[in-house]
């Protein structure tokens, strides 16, 4: 994408639509690529630096390009490979106090010399793109989903949400896309291989939405606005990208094209167009 930049270094133009890649979205690793107001973000750091760099370089951008990394919690699957994305491609990381001390104290950061720390609820800016943090109840230390909002559109990206809580509802309302988690089916938690403990975690109100509390709370949300939505964080042994996008279309009908983002590869989404 062509830019070119005034004596301040900012970028001057730009395409004005929003483009977005799922590079990788599941219990395996998740890393979200979001490109919007001449600003290049990345949403955690779970999958390789190879990886990364790779999805990213067949969809023509350069890792070291990006301008920040953003961390939503301490789980493994959103932050193992932050230290590595630091280090190797020099990108300065986002993330709250309590989640870079909890997960220093153990040991799984490596060196990192510049982290730049936000409190969950907070607004962060990047030139004129906002990325709203929206504290969550899910089980770690201090997670956050977010909203992007680069004046013209704004992209919802909800994972690891612990449970429907109030005000989710109303956020949809105000979002133009949104990556939404889906991450089990209710009968396949239930039957599958999972110890009792675990199935009580992931269904309780620290763990993850199921794909009907998903859906549901996309129907009952005023969705007018939504050009698309992507389900995400699928569970490898409780869910199936079928059922998943079965799911959501019986109970949304076909009001917006809906996505289902993969465990393995990254998915490219539509642009945004500015309204």
């Amino acid at each position: 994408m062509e830019r070119s930049w005034d004596s301040g270094n900012t970028a001057s133009l730009y395409n004005p639509d929003m483009e977005v890649i799922a590079l990788q979205s599941g219990s395996n690793g998740n890393c979200i690529y979001v490109e919007a107001g001449g600003k290049q973000l990345l949403f955690d750091a779970g999958i390789s630096g190879v990886q990364a760099e790779n999805r990213l370089a067949e969809h023509g951008r350069d890792i070291r390009d990006v301008d920040a990394l953003i961390i939503s919690h301490d789980h493994s699957d959103h932050t193992r490979c932050m230290g590595v994305y630091h280090r190797k491609f020099g990108l300065p990381i986002h993330v709250t106090d309590e989640t870079i001390s909890a997960l220093q104290r153990k040991n799984r950061t490596g060196r990192i010399d510049d982290v730049q720390r936000f409190k969950s609820g907070s607004t962060l800016n990047f030139g004129h793109v906002r990325v709203e943090t929206i504290k969550t109840p899910h089980d770690a230390v201090d997670g956050v989903a977010f909203v992007v909002d680069d004046g013209s559109n704004r992209l919802g990206i909800l994972t690891d949400l612990g449970h429907v809580f109030s005000g989710l509802d109303c956020l949809l309302s105000t979002l133009d896309a949104v990556i939404i988690e889906s991450n089990y089916d209710t009968d396949m938690l239930a039957n599958g291989p999972y110890p009792e403990s675990l199935k009580r975690r992931i269904s309780g109100p620290g763990g993850h939405l199921s794909n009907a509390e998903s859906a549901n709370l996309l129907l009952r949300s005023d969705n007018r606005t939504l050009q698309w939505v992507c389900m995400g964080h699928l569970s490898e042994h409780n869910n199936d990208p079928d059922l998943v996008y079965q799911t959501h279309r019986t109970t949304l009908g076909t009001q917006f094209p809906l996505f289902v983002a993969d465990r393995y590869a990254g998915k490219t989404l539509p642009r945004l167009k500015p309204r």
